[in-house]
């Protein structure tokens, strides 16, 4: 693997290249950018996945309403098999808007979430619609095109920026000198008993000066059934997963039981076929009753679909909530509320 990428390193400087130019005509001026009209935070990565976008937006979501404030989020609709401008319903499902934005909408039904791959397009029809006062961008750090006040980058302590590469050779969107756009660097995925002395280390390595730079973790709620029965002891789980890095979710398991991991792909659209091998799996894996089907909860979103229903509920899955903690976070709560705040 090593020597593939090594031969995929002219490829990737010449990719890093193309998109080095093209963000310097945005942030030079010489291409116009749209100036978002309202308060405005983008949150996003250099890397092509994994960071935990999603629960972050979800943080800042639950923290801005908690404000009392009209937030709209905005993101492209990411593995939807739609097109152009939507907006979100909690009957919608991922296949028409995404699993990610349906996520949002489902954990915070009274917000405004709608899709839309043209940003720009998004902002003019919600500020026609719902008129609101902050506008949060998921996954929005490499689209240019929309000037936004405020932009979170998320890097993982484990797989940090600056230990990858640009594409192909590596997993990043551009060289890692776009972290200079960032007004805030959030480091997660964690250890729990970080030490101060490797958050120092680890800042070193960023090499950011005057940056906002906080570290953040996973925490893990409980265990959420698919239908309203609640199961009996278990030993065995078959954990199903369609995300870019389950491993950590792997390992918090391994404290409930034996773990049997069924990886798909990220974002991976479930199908009937799917959930006949997931069962045949589990039947062998847990013969006895003795054993759960656990999957995340962005996938869970995907595997509510009508057709699904049925066959769902005549297995014991269960979905892992997850959210995050950060650190220093009343000192993150006040810069974030600070600013929005000046309304």
């Amino acid at each position: 693997m090593k020597q593939l990428r090594k031969l995929l390193l002219p490829l990737s400087f010449i990719y890093g290249s193309i998109v080095a130019v093209r963000n310097f005509l945005y942030t030079s001026g010489i291409r116009k950018r749209f100036i978002v009209p309202r308060k405005s935070i983008v949150v996003g990565n250099l890397s092509v996945g994994g960071t935990g976008k999603t629960p972050h937006v979800a943080y800042l979501l639950n923290l801005l309403s908690a404000e009392k404030l009209n937030i709209q989020v905005i993101s492209r609709g990411y593995g939807r098999k739609t097109k152009g401008f939507s907006e979100v319903k909690e009957t919608a499902t991922a296949l028409n808007v995404g699993d990610e934005p349906l996520l949002l909408k489902k954990r915070f039904p009274s917000a405004n979430v709608a899709v839309s791959e043209s940003r720009i397009h998004g902002i003019e029809q919600t500020l026609l619609k719902n008129n609101p006062q902050v506008f949060l961008f998921d996954d929005a750090f490499q689209h240019l095109k929309i000037k936004a006040e405020v932009n979170i980058l998320l890097t993982t302590f484990s797989e940090p920026f600056f230990k990858d590469f640009v594409l192909p050779a590596g997993n990043l969107r551009e060289f890692s000198c776009g972290k200079k756009r960032a007004d805030f660097v959030i480091v997660t995925k964690c250890p729990e008993n970080l030490s101060e002395k490797s958050k120092k280390e680890f800042c070193k390595k960023l090499n950011l000066k005057n940056k906002n730079i906080f570290f953040s973790r996973i925490t893990y709620g409980p265990l959420t059934p698919f239908k309203s029965a609640s199961k009996a002891a278990f030993d065995k789980i078959l954990l199903v997963t369609g995300i870019a890095d389950p491993a950590p979710l792997e390992k918090h398991l391994t404290h409930s039981g034996q773990v049997l991991s069924v990886r798909f792909a990220d974002h991976h659209n479930f199908e009937q076929k799917d959930l006949e091998e997931i069962h045949k799996k589990f039947d062998t894996f847990a013969p006895y009753g003795n054993g759960i089907i656990v999957t995340t909860e962005k996938d869970f979103v995907r595997l509510s679909q009508p057709e699904f229903r049925e066959r769902l509920q005549s297995y014991p899955w269960y979905y892992q909530p997850i959210d995050v903690v950060i650190n220093e976070e009343e000192l993150f709560k006040t810069k974030i509320l600070n600013y929005v705040r000046t309304i």
